[in-house]
């Protein structure tokens, strides 16, 4: 054989970059990732001019990635839902500061933020000052407690 190896890994490498490119990250980078391998493979067999040193580097290259690095850039890439502004609300415990009566709104402190809060149901009783509350829903800037 000769170095058409090492030019193979580099123009296989090359491809798969540029296949990674027009799939748009489709496979989270794994091609990209292992396309670079390659190149690096073959790249370092023609400055050494040994085809399997070639092989060597890419093959090393490609298991350290797939074995180690995979999975932590897959966490890293991976969007995780939050809940958030009035939605991270819902669902949560408080304490009332000002007291809640039907028809008769009061403030809780939900975490750190304090709420306009009203009773969820019409004939609930009244919540005083200091009672743990459950926020039940939102509406506008106002939280249906119970």
């Amino acid at each position: 054989m000769g170095n058409w190896v090492s030019w193979l890994l580099v123009i296989g490498g090359i491809g798969c970059l540029i296949l990674e490119l027009a799939l748009g990250a489709f496979t989270g980078f794994d091609l990209a990732l292992i396309g670079g391998s390659l190149a690096i493979g073959g790249g370092i067999g023609l400055t050494l001019g040994s085809y399997k040193v070639g092989l060597l580097a890419a093959g090393t290259l490609s298991l350290i990635y797939l074995a180690m690095l995979r999975g932590w850039l897959r966490t890293r890439l991976t969007v995780k839902e939050h809940a958030s502004n009035v939605d991270a609300v819902v669902g949560r415990v408080g304490v009332v500061i000002k007291r809640i009566a039907p028809r008769e709104p009061g403030m809780v402190k939900v975490g750190d933020e304090v709420w306009r809060a009203e009773l969820a149901g019409v004939e609930e009783a009244a919540r005083d000052a200091g009672v743990t509350i459950k926020v039940e829903s939102v509406e506008g800037v106002t939280l249906k407690v119970r």
